[in-house]
């Protein structure tokens, strides 16, 4: 399944940032198992793609 990019390089580091700080809160037990949240946000920089920018028509990159 192919997807259309709809994150932006600074989008893309943001997320990528606040998913593994979160992962790595609830490894550590710092916060509870909503942390884990974090993974949606590292698969979706990783990829980048996010499912709610298209339900919104939202793009983040200049070229896509």
């Amino acid at each position: 399944m192919a997807f259309t990019k709809n994150i932006g390089q600074v989008d893309r580091a943001l997320r990528f940032a606040l998913g593994a700080l979160l992962v790595l809160l609830a490894v550590t037990g710092t916060v509870g198992l909503w942390g884990y949240i974090g993974a949606i946000f590292l698969v979706t920089a990783t990829i980048s793609f996010c499912p709610l920018y298209r339900l919104v028509g939202l793009k983040t990159c200049r070229a896509c």
